[in-house]
Formats: structure tokens, C-alpha cells, sequence
């Protein structure tokens, strides 16, 4: 493994950009098409009918389903078998964005902060975003690659609850969070959601949770059980597809919990748009890559 050639890396780095960007993962294609099937309002249908015909063309031309870009994300799973630099991993991850972003090419989205200067890499400093995890008995490199575009990213919201305040507060925030946004976030998507932790974890927690396959219950019965509740209590808001009213107002809820200190009990929302993109790759010792959702 220490002869492994981190140009496939750079590489995979490069494709799972592009593939998010163009391919909907399967379980957000059946999820659209079950929220169709439920949906009675014609103006609803119309519009689940035009985002249909935007995967339609992106299979087809293999262009983008969103002109929207985002800014790259990666969660890097670092099998413990497999022998690894630190450095070469995060410059190759750079290089892949930069690359994906010239060569595809698509609309860099990554700015200054301040003087807004737009280098058309999807790179800079802090960019891309990278989550490193490690996992037991692997010998493998797991990459989860998503694409984050403003519009849902926006409507982000934490707030630092105490414990007095209960669950019902923290469920009055979330869908009331989830309305404010209106239109915004391009919906039906996913709501992700952090409960626990610290102000930093619980924006990632939230993030977690859009990344999972649509649907995908929380382990743990008692927030799965949460997890239903809020979806039942958004999709009866009416706001439906891209705010236009209807009976489907979100794919999914779903939370992501982390123990917090016996004082506090912060809270985040994450929003993903109903384009909910991701790319996976398994790299393995031989260098073959495994391309996935």
C-alpha cells in the first residue's frame, strides 16, 4: 500500500464531482416519483413533471440536473488497513474539485468572501470541505462526494436550546425553520437535522443526516419515531414543490444525534434541495475504484 498511486485518487476526486452533478442517485429518483404518485394538486404534478424532464435530460446529454454547482464536499472513511497520507489525500481531493470544475467544465460557485472574487475552481482556502472518519477492519478508502448549492445551503438555522425547554421546542423549531424557508431550498428535498453535541457538531450532524439514502431510518427507534412525526407535520404545511403549494413538502426528515453537556441541547437544520446529489467511490490496495451513490 505504500506504492499506492494517489493520481487515481486525484482522479476519483475529479469523477465524483462531475457524477454527482449529472447522475441522481437512484433512492432520490424512486423518491420523487413516489412523492408524484401521492401528489393531487395539478400545479404540484406539473412541477414534479419538470423536475422528471430535467433528470430525463441530464441521462441524456449527460450534462448537469442543476446549473447550480456548489461547493464540494467530502466524507473520507479511512479504512484502518489502509496505510495513508494525510497531505496527499486532502491535495488530491483539491485537485479533483479544480480539475472537475476546467476540464468538465461547469460554473465555479467558490468565491472570497469579501471581495467576491470568483477564481472558477470550485477551490480556495477552507474549500473543498472535508470530513475524515475511520473505520475498522478495511483495507479500503470510502469517499462520499456532494455537491452543496446555496439555495438550501442559506436556509441554514441552529439555535442552543437548554433541556427545561423539551422536545416540543425543538420540534415547533424545525418545522417553523422549515417554513420560513419557503421556496428557497428548491423543495421537496431532505431535511437534515442535528440534535446534541456542540454549535460546530451540530451543523455537521445536520449535514450528515441529508446525506443519507432518502428514507433511511435513525438506528435509534425513539428519533426514527421523531423522524416521522416531522415529516408528517412539514408535508401537512401545503408548502409543496418549489414552495407552490401541495401535498408533498419534503422527501425525507432525518435527524443525526450526538451526546451534548447536561446544560444544553443545540439544535441544527441543513436543507437539501429535491436534486439531493451525491457520489460515492470505493477505492481499494489495487487501486480499483468503485463507483456508487
Amino acid at each position: 500500500m505504500n506504492n499506492f498511486d494517489y493520481q487515481i485518487l486525484e482522479e476519483a476526486a475529479k469523477q465524483l464531482y462531475i457524477r454527482a452533478l449529472c447522475d441522481l442517485p437512484p433512492d432520490v429518483r424512486a423518491a420523487l416519483k413516489k412523492a408524484y404518485d401521492r401528489e393531487t394538486k395539478p400545479t404540484a404534478r406539473s412541477v414534479f413533471e419538470a423536475m422528471f424532464k430535467a433528470i430525463e435530460i441530464a441521462d441524456t446529454e449527460k450534462t448537469l440536473i442543476c446549473q447550480d454547482t456548489g461547493l464540494p464536499i467530502y466524507k473520507v472513511k479511512i479504512g484502518s488497513q489502509f496505510s495513508w497520507d494525510g497531505f496527499q489525500i486532502k491535495n488530491c481531493l483539491y485537485e479533483g474539485a479544480r480539475r472537475a470544475t476546467q476540464e468538465f467544465p461547469f460554473r465555479s460557485s467558490s468565491t472570497h468572501p469579501l471581495a467576491r472574487i470568483n477564481p472558477q475552481t470550485s477551490v480556495g482556502p477552507g474549500l473543498p470541505v472535508i470530513y475524515f472518519d475511520f473505520v475498522g477492519d478495511s483495507d479500503c478508502l470510502d469517499i462520499l462526494m456532494a455537491p452543496k448549492g446555496s439555495g438550501s445551503e442559506n436556509m441554514s438555522k441552529m439555535h442552543m436550546f437548554y433541556p427545561e425547554h423539551g422536545v416540543k421546542a425543538l420540534k415547533k423549531f424545525i418545522v417553523d425553520t422549515v417554513v420560513e424557508t419557503g421556496a428557497n431550498p428548491c423543495p421537496p428535498g431532505i431535511i437534515g437535522v442535528g440534535i446534541g453535541g456542540t454549535a460546530d457538531l451540530v451543523m455537521k450532524l445536520a449535514k450528515d443526516a441529508i446525506l443519507r439514502p432518502v428514507g433511511q431510518r435513525n438506528h435509534d427507534p425513539e428519533i426514527a419515531k421523531m423522524e416521522e412525526e416531522l415529516e408528517d407535520a412539514i408535508n401537512a404545511t401545503g408548502r409543496g414543490p418549489m414552495g407552490l403549494g401541495g401535498d408533498v413538502s419534503t422527501l425525507a426528515v432525518h435527524i443525526e444525534s450526538a451526546y451534548t453537556h447536561i446544560t444544553q441541547n443545540p439544535v441544527a437544520v441543513n436543507t437539501q434541495c429535491w436534486p439531493a446529489r451525491r457520489s460515492r467511490a470505493v477505492i481499494r490496495p489495487n487501486g480499483t475504484v468503485e463507483y456508487g451513490y
